[in-house]
């Protein structure tokens, strides 16, 4: 991992805001981290003998909160010192890297206004403070809205190309609009996250469920072909976001996407397993997944709409089935938080 931080303009992120792991992966030669509800929720349950007493503490300040607000700022206070980790790497890398990504309430994902207002406060957070808003129709909305307004965002809940290159084409009207209004921007950091595991997790869905018959080594190669291929578009179109690989599920996810000019961000257990390889970093990013691989795919429908940049219309991209089931997952982890809040507060009898 150092060795591909320091030959090649690839950057590493931590897939978590545990201020351990993040410590440990900054040695490794990370410049930034990202979090979600899912990471922030577990983050916190596993570490309860740091995190139960300062809940108790945010709830004893605020006696009116409920359980969400209470969760929230917990979630807040947890980015704040992870940012301040990575701060000397923002003012290093004159704000590109060196961000810690906050996300969003999911409960707010058919509100484009209220996705926009809560990313300016959080960005309002810390200097480094990158904001997560999902790449669904009102997201993209909220993202192009946000960004004119000064924040840096990292676009989540994507799993496609057309999502992609609609996320990347609404953070340059922002910057664009923001540029004509006389301010600066040279030190916004934007990223549009592919979740090429998630990708692979629900091409393996498809084809159990619609008994489809596929070459199953094809299937590990869906998210790194949908990755490549957006990064392709970008670097075509000059779109000044970076691509941002996450939710790894397996090394290609890492190794393939070396030399490129954009971000991994791989969970810190995957960073150990890279770095205990004895891998040797060479540079992939421009070999093209074999053709046998795309065959296959491509035999599968919901991979021609991921991998197409027309594949999907913006209206669609709430219906397609890894939105919905991330999305509902992130919400579950909302509910999953409120009710560890209300353990440590109310616990049962």
């Amino acid at each position: 991992l150092l060795e591909a931080a320091r030959t090649t303009p690839t950057a590493l992120w931590n897939d978590s805001s545990d201020l351990s792991e993040l410590k440990q992966s900054i040695a490794f030669g990370g410049v930034g981290a990202t979090c979600n509800p899912v990471i922030a929720y577990s983050t916190i349950k596993k570490h309860l003998d740091v995190w139960r007493p300062r809940i108790e503490a945010i709830a004893a300040a605020n006696p009116t909160w409920g359980e969400s607000q209470i969760g929230w700022q917990a979630v807040r206070d947890m980015s704040v010192e992870a940012a301040a980790l990575l701060k000397p790497i923002f003012d290093e890398h004159n704000g590109r890297n060196g961000r810690l990504s906050v996300q969003t309430d999911p409960r707010f994902h058919r509100d484009a206004k209220a996705l926009a207002d809560q990313a300016v406060e959080f960005h309002g957070l810390a200097d480094n403070i990158v904001v997560k808003i999902p790449a669904t129709k009102v997201g993209i909305e909220a993202i192009e809205d946000a960004t004119y307004r000064g924040v840096s965002i990292n676009v989540t809940v994507s799993f496609s190309v057309p999502q992609a290159v609609q996320a990347g084409e609404a953070i340059e009207r922002g910057l664009v609009r923001r540029e004509a209004e006389g301010h600066d921007v040279s030190r916004m950091g934007p990223v549009v996250t592919l979740m090429v595991g998630r990708i692979d997790d629900w091409l393996k869905h498809v084809v159990a469920r619609d008994k489809l018959f596929v070459d199953p080594s094809a299937l590990e190669w869906a998210g790194v072909a949908a990755i490549k291929r957006a990064y392709e578009v970008f670097q075509a179109r000059g779109l000044r976001s970076r691509v941002l690989s996450a939710a790894f599920r397996n090394v290609l996810q890492w190794s393939e996407l070396i030399g490129g000019d954009l971000v991994v961000s791989p969970p810190f257990k995957w960073q150990e397993i890279i770095n205990a390889s004895g891998y040797d970093v060479v540079e992939k990013i421009n070999e093209p997944v074999h053709e046998h691989y795309l065959e296959e795919l491509n035999r599968i429908p919901d991979f021609r709409k991921l991998y197409e940049v027309d594949g999907m219309t913006i209206e669609e991209f709430e219906d397609f089935g890894p939105t919905r089931k991330t999305l509902r997952q992130f919400l579950e982890a909302d509910a999953d938080l409120d009710a560890l809040v209300r353990d440590i507060l109310i616990p049962a009898p």
